[in-house]
């Protein structure tokens, strides 16, 4: 049910970011090994993110990761200090286009959901009563991760980001029991993100950090995230809050 990658540190293509090591958010499109549930690949589109100036930009595909020669071409040649990737795998009743693939980006941040919203769209109804409605008429899809987009970008107007994402990771899991809500959210400098249900993995030292759905190599230093946690990244620096 999806996976996602976030990396902070030295200068690294998006190309290199996605398919470096064994285990790399490509492997992991068409081989996941930590998948809990809905799915045995990811094969429903993929998408990129990176920042340049504080600001966020992407490149997304409805096409599988190792079917898009983007990948390893036109992504091969942006650099970045700050990346962020998603493979998808689609909801049963979901759309299956572009528009649907995450990261999601507006202005300096990108977001990332692994999981599905129970009863939705019923469920998170209450939820989005403070996003304005010219808002949601213009959802890039009719997703459950495009409507948390949308909540999450109202509250981190007057909300610290790990604040934001918490409170919307346990307001989803109250309003809808059993979800399934990892997210990933990020800024160019620092990367926030949640466990529940699916697996997250970090490694980070004084110049970088990653965290990953996944380890991506068999390499020291992967530290597994319990379930419900709420991660605050830069390099050098990992919190790690238990809820």
């Amino acid at each position: 049910m999806c996976r996602h990658v976030g990396y902070l540190g030295p200068a690294r293509t998006v190309g290199d970011v996605l398919t470096a090591g064994p285990t790399s958010l490509l492997t992991q499109s068409y081989a996941p090994r930590e998948m809990r549930g809905g799915g045995t690949i990811n094969a429903d589109g993929f998408g990129a993110a990176w920042w340049s100036n504080g600001t966020a930009s992407s490149y997304r595909s409805a096409m599988p990761m190792w079917g898009d020669s983007a990948v390893t071409d036109t992504l091969t040649h942006i650099r970045s200090v700050a990346v962020m990737g998603a493979v998808r795998s689609a909801t049963v009743g979901m759309p299956v286009e572009r528009s649907a693939c995450a990261p999601f980006v507006e202005g300096r941040w990108a977001f990332s959901h692994n999981g599905v919203v129970r009863g939705w769209p019923q469920s998170v109804s209450a939820l989005a009563e403070k996003v304005p409605v010219e808002t949601l008429l213009r959802l890039a899809a009719p997703t459950d991760s495009a409507v948390l987009w949308a909540i999450l970008q109202q509250r981190l107007l007057d909300r610290d980001p790990a604040d934001a994402l918490a409170g919307l990771m346990a307001d989803v899991d109250a309003a809808a029991p059993d979800s399934r809500v990892n997210l990933l959210l990020g800024d160019g400098e620092s990367l926030w993100a949640t466990t529940l249900y699916h697996s997250l993995s970090v490694r980070y030292d004084e110049d970088s950090v990653v965290l990953a759905s996944e380890p991506l190599d068999e390499l020291p230093g992967w530290q597994q995230v319990p379930d419900r946690c709420l991660v605050s990244a830069r390099p050098g620096s990992v919190d790690i809050t238990t809820f």
